[in-house]
C-alpha cells in the first residue's frame, strides 16, 4: 500500500456532456398541485436542472474541494480516496468521518476546519483532530468494486487497514451516521483495540424481528410502530437498492435529471426543513454532491452497497467502545436511548431539535461541539 496525493478534477468533456444531457431532458407530466406528495416536484426539479446547466460553477466548487489534502491509497485490491487534514494542536486525535447514501465526502467539508483548528472558531485549541474523510468503495473517487462482496463488514476491514497500516495511526476515533454507522458497528466488533471511541447519529428504521424484545418499553413500542410506518411510506427506494440495484442503474447513470430526482427527494425528506429543501442546503451544495455522483458514474456502485449488506450482514457481538450518540428529533423519527442500549454501550446521549439525517452538513457547529466535548472526556489517545 502507498498513499499518493490526489487532486479532484473532472474533465471539460464530462462537464460539456453533462450540460448537453441536461438541456435535452425529457420532462414527465405531473398532476395539478402535486407538491412533493408524489415524489420529486416537477417545478423544483426544472428550476434545479436549469441552474445546474446554466449557472452552477463546478470549477469554483472543485477549487474549494482541492483546498483540502486529498490522497488515494491502494488498500488490498481497492483504491480508496480520502481527505487527510492535520490538526493544529500538538496532540491531535485522529478522527474518521464516515458518510452514507446519498451523501459523499462533500457533506463533511464544512465541519473539517471546525475540528482541525477549533481555536480559529472559538473552541479549545487542545481539542483539535486529525480528520480523515474516506469515500466509501463505490462512492466518489474511490474505486467501484467489480466483484461481489463489498459489504459494510468488508469496508470496515479496508478502513481499519487504511488507518493503521497505511496512514500509521495506532488508534483512531470515528464519527458517522446512516451507512457510516453500520461500518462503525463492524469496526467496534471486529477491531475494538483500534478504536478510541465512536460518535454516532441517526435513526435506523431497519428492524430485524430478532431485535424486537418481548417486553418493549412504551417508548420502544412507539419507536417500533414509527419504524413500521416509515418503512411502508418512505423506504421503497432502499428495498429496490437492496434487491435489484442494477435495474435502477441504467436510467440513473444515463440521465442527470433522473439522478437528481432520485437523490434530491431523499435530501428533502431526510433533512430538517419546512418543506423547502433550500432551508437546509444551497443549490450549489446539492449540485456539488450530485456532480460527484454523475462524473464518477458511481450511482450504481453506491446503491449496490445496500444489496451487499443484505447478503453479508457482518459480525455482531458486544460493542464496548466508548460511544456518544447525538440524536435529532427531526431525523426520521425519535429513537429512545433504551433501544440503543440493548445492542451497544452508550456513554453520552445528547438530544437536539435542529438538523436532520445529515447533521454534519446541516449543523456542522453543533456536531463539532459535541464531538469535542465527548472526546475531551476520554483519556488522552495514543496517536501517530
Amino acid at each position: 500500500m502507498s498513499s499518493e496525493p490526489y487532486d479532484v478534477e473532472i474533465s471539460d468533456e464530462t462537464l460539456d456532456d453533462l450540460r448537453d444531457r441536461l438541456s435535452r431532458t425529457r420532462w414527465p407530466d405531473q398532476v395539478t398541485d402535486a407538491g412533493w406528495e408524489y415524489g420529486a416536484n416537477l417545478e423544483y426539479m426544472r428550476e434545479l436542472v436549469e441552474y445546474w446547466r446554466d449557472d452552477f460553477d463546478w470549477r469554483e466548487q472543485e477549487a474549494t474541494i482541492n483546498e483540502f489534502d486529498h490522497y488515494r491509497a491502494e488498500v488490498g485490491d481497492t483504491g480508496i480516496h480520502y481527505i487527510h487534514e492535520r490538526g493544529a494542536g500538538d496532540n491531535s486525535t485522529p478522527l474518521v468521518l464516515l458518510h452514507g447514501w446519498p451523501g459523499s465526502f462533500v457533506q463533511m467539508l464544512d465541519i473539517i476546519p471546525l475540528l482541525t483548528d477549533p481555536k480559529s472558531h472559538g473552541g479549545d485549541p487542545a481539542e483539535s483532530f486529525d480528520v480523515i474523510v474516506p469515500s466509501l468503495p463505490g462512492y466518489g473517487f474511490s474505486d467501484r468494486p467489480s466483484e461481489p462482496g463489498m459489504s459494510l463488514s468488508r469496508i470496515a476491514d479496508l478502513f481499519d487497514k487504511l488507518l493503521i497500516e497505511e496512514i500509521g495511526y495506532e488508534r483512531y476515533a470515528v464519527r458517522g451516521s446512516d451507512l457510516g454507522s453500520g461500518i462503525i458497528q463492524q469496526l467496534a466488533v471486529k477491531y475494538p483495540d483500534s478504536l478510541i471511541g465512536t460518535h454516532q447519529s441517526g435513526t435506523n428504521p431497519f428492524i430485524d424481528e430478532e431485535q424486537i424484545p418481548e417486553d418493549p418499553t412504551e417508548a420502544e413500542q412507539e419507536f417500533l410502530d414509527n419504524a413500521q410506518n416509515w418503512n411502508q411510506q418512505e423506504m421503497a427506494y432502499a428495498m429496490e437498492h437492496s434487491t435489484k440495484p442494477q435495474t435502477l442503474s441504467y436510467g440513473l447513470n444515463e440521465s442527470p435529471s433522473g439522478l437528481a430526482a432520485w437523490i434530491i427527494e431523499k435530501f428533502r425528506t431526510l433533512s430538517h426543513n419546512d418543506g423547502d429543501i433550500e432551508d437546509s442546503f444551497t443549490k450549489d451544495e446539492l449540485l456539488t454532491n450530485l456532480t460527484v455522483y454523475w462524473a464518477t458514474e458511481t450511482i450504481g456502485s453506491s446503491i449496490r452497497l445496500y444489496y451487499e449488506m443484505t447478503q453479508d450482514p457482518g459480525e455482531w457481538g458486544e460493542m464496548n467502545t466508548p460511544t456518544a450518540m447525538l440524536m435529532s428529533s427531526h431525523d426520521m423519527f425519535e429513537t429512545p436511548r433504551e433501544w440503543v442500549e440493548r445492542t451497544q454501550r452508550v456513554d453520552r446521549w445528547t438530544e437536539v431539535s435542529r438538523g436532520g439525517h445529515f447533521l454534519e452538513w446541516e449543523e456542522p457547529e453543533l456536531v463539532a461541539e459535541d464531538i469535542c466535548e465527548f472526546f475531551a472526556t476520554l483519556d488522552d489517545p495514543e496517536t501517530e
